[in-house]
Order: C-alpha cells, then sequence, then structure tokens
C-alpha cells in the first residue's frame, strides 16, 4: 500500500543554460533547502532528472524561477525559461508554478561570500542556493497568503 504524505513537499528550481539548482522544501513546507545542482546536457535529460527527484521526495508541486528585468518584464531568458516550464508540464502531473527569482544568484552568492566560502566551492553551491532562495520566496509568501496577511 501506498504511503500518503501528511504533508506537502515543494521543489523549487533555478534553470539556467548549463545548470539547474534544484531544491526541496521540509515536509511542512517551512523551509527550503539546497538539494543538488543537474548538469543541463539535454532538456530530455534534465526533465527525467527533475521528474525522477520529485517523485522520489513526493513533491506536489515544482516551483520554477522565473528571470525578471528589475523593471518586472521578461526577457530573452525568461522565454527560454518558460519554454522549459512547458516541457515540464507536458511531461508530469506534478503541479508547475512560475515565481520571481529576481535576484536569487544575487542573494546566493552574497550569503556564500559572508560565510567565507571559496570561489570554486561557490560556483559548485551557487545554482542549488539561487534554487533555495527562490523556493523560499514562495513558501513565506503562501504561508502569509494562508494566514490572511497578504
Amino acid at each position: 500500500m501506498k504511503r500518503v504524505p501528511e504533508h506537502t513537499r515543494v521543489m523549487g528550481l533555478d534553470i539556467g543554460e548549463k545548470r539547474i539548482g534544484v531544491a526541496l522544501s521540509d515536509p511542512l513546507g517551512i523551509m527550503a533547502g539546497a538539494l543538488t545542482v543537474i548538469e543541463r546536457t539535454t532538456d530530455e535529460a534534465a526533465l527525467k532528472q527533475i521528474i525522477d527527484l520529485a517523485r522520489e521526495n513526493e513533491v506536489e508541486c515544482i516551483v520554477v524561477g522565473m528571470p525578471r528585468s528589475l523593471d518586472g518584464s521578461l526577457g530573452k531568458q525568461a522565454q527560454a525559461v518558460q519554454s522549459f516550464v512547458d516541457l515540464l508540464k507536458k511531461r508530469t502531473e506534478i503541479s508547475v508554478t512560475t515565481w520571481d527569482e529576481r535576484l536569487s544568484t544575487v542573494a546566493a552568492e552574497r550569503t556564500m561570500l559572508e560565510v567565507g566560502m571559496k570561489r570554486d566551492k561557490r560556483k559548485k553551491y551557487r545554482d542549488s542556493l539561487a534554487a533555495a532562495f527562490i523556493l523560499q520566496g514562495y513558501l513565506d509568501h503562501e504561508k502569509s497568503r494562508s494566514s490572511g496577511q497578504d
């Protein structure tokens, strides 16, 4: 008999041209943590890895960072991310939504600098930490919305 999860896990994605940062919420949907980085060799391979990770972790929602310009407009990179999101939606029954990712990579980089992380290590963790910032923003918004603070 399949175990039904008591709480919802949410996955966050920071989609780049070469790498995809992956983050995962705790079972209560309160905290986001960096999980891994997927090397983006082909979209098909990346999609399979994302879906496999989502199933393994009983994810019920995938939040994809949408790269907006500082003025809020959607540029060329946002169009590429939207194309990837469309492919992901076609290949999974899991809910997929987008979230404004402005400055998530900057915040990830700043955090790693503050803790004194060396450059070679920063490169390794930047994408998954950026995904965690994206996911945490989404989780915080959902929490405030559900408690009527929005």
